[in-house]
């Protein structure tokens, strides 16, 4: 008895040395890669390891052996392995989505440099240039796994052409969803307000709860624009290249007004290779967090900027800006010129025009019952030497026949797009919902073995829109199982622009177009 006990008891402290070792060699390979990434310096690589074990409640250290060469696998892979031993251990609550994210970035969080490091390596880089210093910034955020790789690589992407040029789909796939667990643990949570949103500077470094994301490895690069404290950070799930975020020091309200306009301009020319809007600040066609003030920008061309002006028109007081109606689904105004002052002022006159402005023929109120109805969501750039700003005109007003909005996505389109068009969208890029994936694939499925799509619950809904043109495709191509994706995909980038179109408070029709025309004279 006392023989088997004595060996059910080494059993156990080599099965517990096992996974000591285990353990010690995730460390080294991800202390490895924060020195591979520029993370970890060497003269702090015992000190990181300390520091990872103390996270694993690991005593000793087994160190590699003399020599031996570690080749980091991707982060995600060692993350994986980590968060999974943590949860064998009981360092884990619960196996969620939700768990496992405040744990690897927790994990992250000690590879991570302090702010003040991460903004001085900024500022050296962008006094070579500033794309130097975004490219700098951008692949930190990467290697941190703040913007988390393997999951965006996830996304659906393509390019439609259009009567507009080309407009950029995307369905977005990277964002994971809840585990009903996470929803209910996430009920039981008292929230501490703190912080006071997902964008308030107290994220950086912040550990998470069930409610709120952790940001141990967030690091953001305070700016001045036009006098005011403003950060910079990417978007930790980036529906595009670099897609950044620009926010205000405190917590205040979004607003479009002149002081926007100037510092939307005052970034692009602070970054020239990246692009700055902001969303417009009414609900319905805000698609964004309104309660805190912050634009998105990013070293993307979207489709809009290759839009050519159609048609150009003069504003007195303004000689030395150019300025016309945009070739685009929506109600576009864009203004150039090589100073920015000419540009603020040519802007602000148009926004505080159109804010007050109502055509009832064109069912456009400035106001219904003291609700204002009428903003704007703008767009900076530079073109070589040249300010430009794109103007979209919108309107929120709702109608018995569309509660959700008369210039927002009709109900016939729901199927594929319902939610809000906010500033990445109104700029060509749709930002689809994931639910898109899976209900595209069956009624692919379903085209080419001929079956009833109306039966089907999962994609019923869809029926309408697949029968309006099935029947073009088989009397000139046909539908086959090689050709109905990219058909399919065809078919919703034409339903994007459809619903771009019903956001324009100006139609692209000889009676829109007019009326487009009695707006403008009024400037």
């Amino acid at each position: 008895m006392g023989q088997n006990r004595e060996q059910n008891m080494e059993q156990n402290r080599e099965q517990n040395r096992e996974q000591d070792r285990y353990i010690c060699k995730l460390i080294a390979e991800l202390t490895a890669y924060g020195k591979q990434n520029a993370l970890v310096d060497e003269e702090d690589t015992v000190y990181t390891i300390n520091r990872l074990l103390e996270l694993f409640g690991i005593d000793g250290y087994a160190a590699p052996q003399d020599g031996e060469v570690i080749d980091p696998r991707p982060l995600h892979r060692i993350l994986e392995d980590m968060t999974q031993y943590a949860l064998e251990q009981g360092l884990l609550e619960e196996d969620t989505v939700t768990a496992r994210d405040l744990f690897d970035t927790k994990i992250m969080g000690l590879l991570t440099p302090p702010p003040s490091v991460v903004r001085a390596a900024f500022r050296k880089a962008y006094a070579r240039s500033p794309k130097e210093a975004t490219d700098y910034y951008y692949a930190f955020s990467r290697a941190t796994n703040y913007i988390r790789t393997d999951r965006i690589a996830k996304d659906e992407k393509w390019v439609v052409q259009t009567k507009y040029g080309a407009m950029d789909i995307t369905i977005n796939l990277s964002k994971p969803e809840k585990d009903p667990r996470d929803i209910a643990r996430a009920g039981q949570t008292r929230s501490s307000g703190y912080p006071s949103c997902l964008l308030c500077r107290e994220n950086e470094g912040y550990a998470g709860t069930f409610t709120h994301p952790a940001r141990q490895n967030h690091r953001i690069i305070p700016l001045q624009l036009c006098g005011e404290n403003y950060y910079l950070q990417y978007s930790p799930y980036v529906y595009y290249k670099e897609h950044c975020i620009i926010f205000h020091e405190n917590h205040i309200p979004m607003k479009i007004n002149r002081a926007v306009f100037a510092k939307l301009l005052e970034f692009v020319k602070l970054f020239p290779h990246y692009t700055a809007g902001s969303n417009a600040d009414l609900p319905i066609v805000g698609g964004s967090i309104l309660s805190h003030d912050h634009f998105q920008g990013g070293g993307y061309t979207f489709p809009m900027a290759n839009a050519p002006y159609e048609s150009r028109f003069a504003l007195p007081g303004c000689p030395s800006v150019t300025a016309g109606i945009v070739r685009w689904p929506m109600s576009v105004i864009r203004l150039q010129c090589k100073d920015m002052p000419p540009v603020i002022d040519a802007a602000d006159h148009i926004l505080n025009t159109w804010r007050e402005y109502t055509d009832r023929d064109a069912y456009i109120y400035a106001r219904t019952e003291d609700v204002c109805h009428n903003t704007i969501t703008p767009i900076a750039r530079m073109r070589g030497d040249l300010f430009e700003l794109d103007l979209v005109l919108r309107n929120n007003i709702t109608t018995k026949e569309h509660p959700q909005g008369l210039y927002h996505p009709h109900a016939q389109y729901h199927h594929i797009k319902k939610e809000n068009i906010g500033l990445i969208e109104v700029m060509g890029l749709a930002v689809l919902p994931s639910r898109l994936k899976q209900e595209m694939s069956q009624l692919e499925d379903a085209i080419v073995n001929h079956k009833d799509i109306r039966q089907d619950p999962a994609i019923q809904k869809h029926a309408d829109w697949a029968e309006e043109w099935i029947s073009r495709y088989k009397d000139s191509t046909g539908l086959t199982s090689q050709n109905i994706h990219g058909i399919v995909q065809d078919e919703i980038g034409k339903v994007f622009v459809k619903v771009l179109e019903c956001a324009g408070v100006y139609k692209n029709t000889s009676e829109g177009q007019k009326a487009f025309g009695r707006f403008i004279s009024t400037l």
